[in-house]
């Protein structure tokens, strides 16, 4: 099913909108998914589609944040390996597992994340010394929030921040930029399956991937500029919309 041109202007503002969103806080998926949804797309083109704008988005903001000195590269080598090598098995997998059961269980994830926040009001306000070697802890948090990337997505770059906050201590600035990085590979490691599976709209994704380029910088241009005191109360408010959005999935679907 080809798209009426007319809707091509409201996917470049989508992806515009949700790569402004994503790059400070995360959440981007809220804004992009259901409007390739509610177009009528299957869910797993719609899925592939939101997968190859991600790729514009996540790099553009990947790039200013490095350009920046937001983050290193170096620091984020490994976590981009081990999350581009979850991706590439979670979306091979997105057919043999029940998404209904990620669909009931990420919400109270994400409650966790929301209770963390209030409990520890001043978690990611500043630096703390690590708790684990950065190798080990981007190995593991790579390939699992990579795998969680690639086959359903909702909530990944949210899990990320906090994962990185709390062991890293990387302050909301710092953790930002990191998991931008390395969600940045694991979209584009998914995005190839999806393109090999034909589950993929290119000129959909391609203007919706044109908005993401423009939102993702004025959005890390924002982060950069504002620092961690103005991420974290927007980066609240996208972790309690996902997990609203996902509780009225599972409970319509249900």
């Amino acid at each position: 099913m080809d798209l009426p041109l007319w809707l091509y202007p409201l996917l470049f503002l989508t992806g515009f909108a949700a790569g402004l969103v994503d790059a400070v806080a995360g959440g981007g998926g809220l804004i992009a998914v259901p409007v390739l949804l509610n177009l009528g797309l299957p869910v797993p083109v719609a899925l592939g589609t939101s997968k190859l704008q991600w790729s514009f988005g996540r790099l553009s903001a990947s790039v200013h944040y490095l350009r920046q000195g937001v983050v290193r590269l170096r620091d984020c080598r490994v976590g981009i390996v081990a999350s581009a090598t979850g991706s590439l098995m979670g979306a091979a997998f997105i057919h043999a597992i029940d998404s209904r059961l990620l669909e009931q269980l990420i919400p109270w994830l994400l409650a966790a994340i929301v209770l963390y926040a209030i409990l520890q009001p001043r978690a990611g306000s500043r630096e703390h010394p690590p708790r684990l070697p950065s190798p080990l802890f981007f190995t593991f948090t790579g390939l699992g929030l990579g795998f969680y990337d690639g086959f359903f997505g909702p909530g990944a770059g949210s899990f990320g921040i906090v994962a990185l906050i709390a062991v890293m201590g990387y302050d909301f600035m710092r953790a930002t930029g990191a998991t931008k990085i390395v969600n940045a590979a694991s979209a584009r490691a998914a995005l190839g399956v999806f393109m090999v599976a034909g589950h993929v709209r290119y000129a959909a994704g391609l203007t919706m991937g044109g908005g993401q380029v423009i939102g993702a910088r004025i959005g890390s241009g924002l982060l950069v500029k504002k620092g961690a005191r103005f991420v974290r109360p927007v980066f609240l408010t996208m972790v309690v919309l996902v997990m609203l959005r996902l509780l009225w999935v599972s409970h319509a679907g249900g």
